[in-house]
């Protein structure tokens, strides 16, 4: 039903029609967020912002109503606490610049090893700047985080408590409202990893109570190369800003500079204005269907993916805790994860293969990668059926 909407989904790879499980890394575009693209290339071209002319200002409204649409989306108090990003990783490096400019020698940083390198590289160079200490939060058998391990970890010394809302390798969906609210009681903020978490579930800012939350459109079946930094109010006017240049400021001499109001305070320079448009497009999309409609729908998914590979010899699937999102990481005994999807990819089958950004989660496991089938709401019974058959096949044929 919803794969018409997909145009890259009707086409066929290595002679066999495409089945796309690679979700996790990139969703597919509907038509709807394709043809915002076109439009505004064709019709509304126009840098935004102080421009007095027709074009100037038509592509400012769209631009700064996709940002309400975000707002409404995540459920943000403020259409201002809504930073334009290049994107998830370039959003934490921006936290952890600015946020992490106010924190002192000595004090530490909780992470856990589930964490993607986007959410692990830019503090551990803040930690060497500054003379931070990273703390970890193990990971269960099942793929779900210690809680009782990250207690023993939040003390007076903790500056952020910073992890993902769901596991790109896992698929795990961590309990953060009861992370967050443990760390807000000594006074900690906590920065969520969303990039997994947008695409397939409600996120709500207020039952939440995140501090900054971040997310990339392309995720979302947006375009690639913009993203969200969402912060609360009193965190964003706190601290500085990442880039400095035009548009981010009120008043610049060679003796001062002072930074204008938010959001713009973190937007330098000229903005990705056909991305947020198409994001925009992408958002009105997944309102129309329904974000517990695609919850639901990815979770019948993942049952029947689950059921699809439950025969196959020596399969073991990473992250089995119930609570989980519709992604399938896993390993055949004796086989390489690579020969796995390439084989897979002969058939017209797309999934990834490898550490997926996350050397340390694999290294815990004990494995160097790893076949992940990350699905989403347009796939169907019939992409589960002819994955199954491909899998055993590229298995027989393995041995």
């Amino acid at each position: 039903m919803f794969k018409s909407n997909f145009p890259a989904l009707h086409q066929s790879v290595n002679g066999r029609p495409l089945v796309y499980f690679d979700n996790g890394a990139t969703a597919q575009k509907p038509q709807v967020v394709i043809d915002a693209l076109n439009l505004y290339y064709s019709q509304q071209n126009s840098n935004v912002h102080r421009g007095v002319h027709y074009l100037s200002q038509q592509a400012t409204d769209l631009y700064e109503e996709a940002r309400r649409k975000v707002q409404r989306f995540i459920h943000a108090k403020y259409e201002e606490e809504v930073i334009w990003t290049m994107g998830t990783t370039h959003a934490l490096n921006l936290i952890a610049h600015s946020l992490g400019s106010t924190f002192s020698s000595g004090q530490e940083i909780i992470l856990t090893e589930m964490e993607h390198h986007a959410n692990i590289v830019p503090w551990q160079m803040l930690a060497e700047q500054k003379g931070l200490t990273i703390r970890v939060i193990p990971v269960l058998a099942d793929g779900s985080l210690d809680i009782a391990a990250f207690y023993n970890l939040l003390n007076e010394k903790t500056a952020v408590v910073s992890l993902t809302h769901t596991s790109n390798v896992l698929g795990t969906v961590n309990p953060v409202k009861t992370i967050i609210a443990a760390a807000h009681q000594q006074g900690v903020p906590v920065v969520l990893d969303g990039a997994q978490a947008a695409p397939h579930q409600k996120v709500d800012m207020q039952d939440l109570d995140a501090d900054f939350f971040v997310f990339s459109a392309h995720k979302v079946f947006g375009p690639t190369g913009i993203g969200v930094l969402y912060g609360k109010k009193e965190w964003l006017e706190r601290i500085p800003p990442y880039f400095g240049g035009g548009n981010m400021i009120k008043k610049v001499s060679f003796n001062e500079t002072t930074f204008g109001d938010l959001p713009h305070k973190f937007e330098a320079g000229t903005p990705d204005i056909s991305g947020v448009i198409g994001f925009g497009a992408a958002i009105d999309y997944v309102q129309q269907i329904g974000i517990d409609v695609i919850q639901q729908k990815e979770h019948d998914l993942y049952q029947q993916i689950v059921a699809a590979v439950s025969d196959i010899p020596r399969l073991e699937i990473y992250g089995t805790t119930p609570n989980k999102a519709a992604i399938l990481s896993f390993n055949v005994a004796g086989l390489h994860p690579f020969d796995i999807g390439t084989l897979l990819d002969k058939q017209g089958i797309a999934v990834r293969t490898g550490h997926h950004c996350c050397m340390p989660l694999h290294d815990k496991l004990g494995i160097v990668g790893s076949v992940r089938a990350s699905l989403a709401f347009y796939n169907d019974e019939e992409d589960i059926n002819r994955f199954k058959v491909a899998l055993h096949r590229a298995v027989e044929m393995l041995g």
